[in-house]
């Protein structure tokens, strides 16, 4: 299945993950009644529907945080994310472009 995601679906992959825990995402979408690719319900989980994800508009030192990690690290969002909690890489990089 392509296209956005479903309250319904978001429900369905926060409860199976809640449930079974994060991990084995190629069989995930099958156990927990999805028909979508166990890489969607990875990126689904990890950049919008984990609890400790961070939405929202980016703060003024978060900002600051990132210009200055950016001289350091470069494009490097991951590593750039991982110094920022709450904050996923894709998130930075799009703040950023």
């Amino acid at each position: 299945k392509r296209g956005t995601w479903t309250p319904e679906e978001d429900e369905l992959l926060a409860n199976y993950v809640n449930r079974e825990g994060e991990g084995r995402w190629r069989t995930l979408p099958k156990r927990a009644g999805l028909l979508r690719c166990g890489k969607s319900c990875r990126l689904r989980w990890m950049n919008y529907l984990r609890p400790s994800v961070k939405r929202g508009q980016i703060a003024p030192d978060e900002e600051d945080l990132i210009l200055r990690l950016h001289r350091l690290l470069g494009n490097r969002w991951s590593l750039i994310a991982g110094r920022i909690p709450g904050r996923t890489d894709n998130e930075i990089k799009n703040y950023w472009h």
